[in-house]
This record gives C-alpha cells, structure tokens and sequence, in this order.
C-alpha cells in the first residue's frame, strides 16, 4: 500500500503507442475521488501518439529510448526521485525493465495486461486465446516484478470470448474493461 496524506499521490506513465490508457488515466485522475495525479509520462518512442494527452494536459514528459538500457534507467530513477513519483503505470508500454530497476524502484509498478493471467503471458494474447478456442478472456492489473507478467494480481476482469471474434474485436471489448479497472486498481493500491 501506498500511504496517500490528503494530497494526490503522483504517478508516472511509461508508454510506447497510441496511449488510450494513458487518456483514460489522465482523465480519471481529474475526478475529484481520485487518489493519483500523473506528473510524469516516459515513452521510448518519440513519435508515440500517447505523447499528444501529454502536451494537452501539460504532463512533463520524457523520451528514452531505452538502447543503453542500465544508463536509461538511472537517469529514470532520478528523475523520479526528483519528482517523488510513487507508483509507475505502465501502459503499452513495450519494453522490458531490468531487475535491477524494478528492485530500486522502491515505489509500486503497475502493469496493465490483455489477458487474464497468469494464462498468455507476453504478445498476441487475443490471438492466442482465440486459437485455443477459449470461451473467456479478458484483462489484467498486476504489481511488476522481474519475471514477466507474473507479479501479485490486484484486479480482473473476464470478458466472454464470441464465436464471431477476431483479435480486433476481441481487443476492442477487452480495451473497454482495462480502462474501467486500471484507475480502480491504482486507487485500491493507494491507502
């Protein structure tokens, strides 16, 4: 847990894409019940149209790219220090973060995943589950820990898989659910 003074807890939002988590946070984070305010959103691309909700908002933003991984991620950690970041969202956001910075973060990271684990772990989740004919699928928040999209599970949703799905449709009903449960998960986990 996260202890919260009153005051808004500050989080960071590490994204590579189109960012439709990231606006969805965004705009929970308005909402006068909110526990977080977003003060910090890194990206490894610089071209991510995620970045877009960051200057609209006028969200400090950052971009690595994340080649020199170890001296990337130094640099990330003073900066959060700086700016007393708590916990990390990470919201499509396709790189990998070392152990080493997972351990010295010694905030929450968070994860958002399109299946419900610990079933298809990793990419091409709707396909996946599609291919083995589940009748369920559905999406993930979890604590980030060294091994991939294995960490505690804070909240899920199951979503019913149609006959008719493609990984698209499949992808745009799950999206729906994601952006219900992220914000809820980030408020359970800050007391």
């Amino acid at each position: 847990m996260i202890k919260s003074f009153g005051k808004k807890t500050k989080i960071a939002v590490f994204i590579s894409g189109r960012g439709s988590n990231l606006k969805n946070l965004i705009n929970h984070s308005k909402k006068k019940n909110s526990k977080f305010q977003i003060d910090l959103i890194i990206s490894n691309k610089k071209n991510a149209k995620g970045l877009i909700f960051a200057k609209k908002n006028n969200i400090n933003f950052k971009i690595f790219s994340f080649i020199k991984l170890l001296e990337e991620e130094v640099k990330i950690l003073d900066i959060l220090k700086k700016k007393k970041i708590k916990i990390i969202c990470l919201a499509g956001f396709m790189k990998i973060l070392s152990k080493n910075f997972i351990k010295k973060f010694n905030g929450k990271i968070l994860n958002i995943h399109p299946s419900l684990l610990p079933k298809y772990k990793g990419l091409n989740t709707h396909d996946r589950v599609l291919n083995n004919n589940d009748k369920y699928s559905g999406c993930t928040v979890h604590l980030v820990t060294g091994k991939l999209d294995s960490g505690k599970i804070i909240l899920q949703k199951k979503v019913k898989v149609f006959n008719h799905d493609t990984s698209k449709t499949l992808e745009k009903r799950i999206l729906k659910h994601e952006y219900l449960i992220y914000p809820k998960a980030l408020n359970l986990i800050i007391s």
